[in-house]
């Protein structure tokens, strides 16, 4: 079975479909700007069961030949075009069927306003039943973003913004995994090009943490010791009783978590200091533990 025959197994229920949207985006308004024609026209297409893609565009810089314009096509108009570096054939699927449904947008003549122009009113496929789950459908919006970055430097679970996010828009359909996602762009642009143990170093002096480590090789960290000066105002006062414990594999580099635990005299428990060894080795734990008796 060749690759073109094996991209369409899924769309074979679809042939003979035509669906007419022509009722829906024949219009005679026009729009304030781009982005309103965009948002119409997605919304609108979310309530009948597609998605819309800008095709192209091209904005009017005073260039001959270049005009402000925007097509918009369903999101399965095309069709796919397998990689050419991929030499075996699989047998995946695809949601490009060829679907001719096009709008034209553009600004009008001596005016600010925008127009819509329905292009082709068809699709050959039918209507989704459900938007929920859709890669596409579930983007968040500029807005959304914020709020999911503002919860995340806020430590509120993924599940919880989720849920705030779709109390506070009834259309919404982001998933749980594009929320996790979100949430790693906004930790990435906020590290930038630092590595992870530069981004660490920079935290720990940004929130007045003390901290030694040691070197290996003149450029890789293999011991780290911190804490902070709370925990240390609490271990001079309370330094009868200290627990010892220490953690494995909870990282992508395998170090050792060392955790050192004080009690204090009516029984509660707090963080003394923490330690990131390279291996339970003794000349690690004795390099930790006389880290820490340097303030205790």
């Amino acid at each position: 079975m060749s690759e073109e025959v094996e991209m369409n197994v899924e769309n074979e229920e679809d042939v003979g479909v035509k669906v007419d949207c022509s009722d829906a985006f024949n219009t005679f308004e026009l729009f304030g700007s781009r982005d309103e024609v965009l948002q119409w026209t997605r919304l609108l297409a979310h309530d009948i069961g597609f998605v819309v893609v800008i095709m192209r565009l091209d904005t009017n810089t005073g260039v001959r030949g270049r005009a402000s314009f925007l097509l918009i096509a369903c999101e399965r108009s095309g069709e796919y075009r397998p990689k050419k570096h991929n030499l075996v054939r699989t047998c995946t699927g695809s949601r490009k069927c060829g679907c001719p449904f096009k709008l034209r947008v553009k600004p009008v003549l001596g005016g600010d306003n925008w127009m819509v122009k329905l292009i082709c009113e068809i699709h050959n496929h039918e209507m989704a039943k459900s938007l929920v789950g859709h890669p596409y459908a579930g983007r968040l919006t500029k807005d959304e973003k914020i709020v999911v970055a503002d919860m995340t430097k806020s430590m509120v679970k993924p599940r919880n913004i989720l849920l705030t996010l779709k109390e506070n828009n009834d259309n919404n359909y982001t998933t749980i995994k594009q929320i996790y996602n979100a949430r790693h762009a906004y930790r990435s642009s906020i590290k930038g090009s630092n590595t992870e143990m530069q981004q660490l170093m920079m935290l720990l002096n940004r929130d007045q943490y003390i901290h030694w480590h040691r070197l290996k090789d003149d450029n890789v960290v293999h011991d780290l010791f911190w804490s902070h000066l709370d925990a240390i105002k609490l271990t001079n006062s309370c330094n009868l009783v200290f627990l010892i414990d220490s953690t494995y594999k909870t990282n992508r580099y395998k170090l050792l978590l060392l955790d050192i635990v004080g009690v204090t005299p009516i029984g509660m428990t707090f963080s003394t200091g923490f330690a990131y060894m390279e291996g339970e080795h003794l000349n690690n734990v004795v390099w930790a533990l006389e880290r820490f008796r340097v303030f205790s």
